[in-house]
């Protein structure tokens, strides 16, 4: 086994191709990535891998990289995307206290459903107020007498037709 710095990949057939330096310079190969189901990443350069032969004569594999910086605490499962220079840009965790962070922990996801429940009860309770000033008389000073009077317009409340549906992720679930 040995470990080697990543220089490029590529996709070829649905596998991912790695580039790599082993020996130096003029040590340059090219092997498949095993990795494990389900997860689906491409190295950036100078990433540091382990490069491994196999028992299949002639078959060799990148079989894991050598990571640094890392954040997950006992029991945690974290992931991260980065740029090619290997700057981190966004993340996900999911903690041992029970949270799961997405891209960051500045606010918090909202249960869709309550929040529309609470909106469609405050939006029911303003038209009720809305209709009620409608209908109630509107009271309009008498002009003293001997004076000319203007028309009087009395303005109209509006009922609300605030929707917040979409606002709705339906491809984001949670409790």
């Amino acid at each position: 086994m040995n470990v080697v710095e990543v220089i490029s990949s590529t996709l070829k057939e649905g596998r991912r191709l790695v580039k790599f330096l082993r020996f130096g310079k003029s040590d340059v190969k090219e092997n498949y990535e095993a990795s494990p189901f389900g997860l689906d990443s491409n190295p950036v350069k100078k990433t540091v891998a382990l490069y491994t032969t196999t028992s299949s004569n002639g078959q060799s594999a990148i079989i894991g990289y050598v990571q640094t910086g890392r954040k997950a605490a006992a029991g945690e499962f974290r992931t991260y995307a980065t740029d090619a220079d290997g700057a981190e840009v966004f993340y996900t965790w999911i903690k041992n206290d029970g949270t799961y962070e997405i891209g960051g922990d500045a606010d918090n996801a909202v249960r869709y459903s309550k929040l529309e429940d609470a909106f469609n009860e405050l939006k029911a309770d303003f038209n009720a107020l809305v209709n009620d000033y409608n209908l109630h008389d509107h009271l309009v000073p008498q002009a003293p007498s001997g004076t000319t009077t203007s028309a009087v317009t009395v303005s109209q409340g509006s009922p609300s037709a605030a929707d917040i549906t979409p606002a709705k992720v339906d491809e984001v679930k949670i409790l």
